[in-house]
């Protein structure tokens, strides 16, 4: 396992990770909500009970990179983890496909890599360790366009965490390992919001990129 005993494991994102977490800070089981995040410490708790490792979730609904950026001094650097976990870039590229009134909001790919690098640049030497999941559609069709979109915001992800030593996620791979034997409408209705067995999918993602034994 990658993570030191008494660590604080913060996980940062959009309405994947907040899930319902209580506000305005989710520390421990019971305030963490129901996704990914709450089945990340249930699972290290179960397994790894002596490590102590406290969870904390400081997702938002609806955020994008420019959001995170927005609460990155209170919600992250001013909460002092020794772990982060980074989960961003589904709305960022979800409201380019959207409602008319919702694609301004849209982050253009340039601008998602820079802000997403300075945050890492910004937040490391503070660190333990970084962790960086992809965004991903639930589509196994690589042509559709906003799959095709999501997978190049996913390739910025894979590079800053190469260039900057980070435990990478592929979420999206994860997710296209289980495609090959079930329909999208069985993991979310919307391709976006999984149910309990897609944010299974991102949880055991997470927990073999630091070593989970399971």
């Amino acid at each position: 396992m990658l993570i030191q005993p008494k660590s604080k494991l913060l996980m940062i994102g959009d309405s994947i990770t907040d899930c319902g977490r209580e506000r305005p800070i989710a520390e421990g089981t019971g305030t963490l909500g129901n996704g990914y995040v709450s089945l990340v410490d249930g699972l290290l708790g179960a397994a790894y009970p002596g490590l102590g490792i406290r969870v904390v979730n400081m997702g938002v609904g609806g955020n994008t990179i420019r959001d995170l950026k927005a609460r990155w001094q209170t919600d992250v650097l001013g909460l002092k983890p020794d772990w982060l976990s980074i989960m961003i870039g589904i709305n960022d590229v979800w409201r380019r496909f959207g409602d008319e009134a919702l694609r301004p909001d849209h982050v253009p790919q340039k601008e998602y890599e820079k802000t997403l690098e300075d945050l890492v640049r910004r937040t490391l030497p503070q660190l333990k360790g970084l962790i960086l999941i992809t965004p991903y559609y639930i589509e196994p069709d690589r042509a559709d366009s906003m799959r095709a979109m999501m997978d190049r915001y996913g390739e910025v992800v894979k590079q800053l965490a190469s260039k900057y030593r980070a435990v990478f996620v592929d979420a999206q791979a994860a997710f296209d390992l289980v495609l090959q034997d079930i329909p999208p409408a069985t993991l979310s209705v919307d391709q976006v919001h999984p149910n309990l067995t897609g944010h299974m999918i991102l949880a055991r993602a997470v927990l073999k990129a630091i070593g989970y034994d399971w």
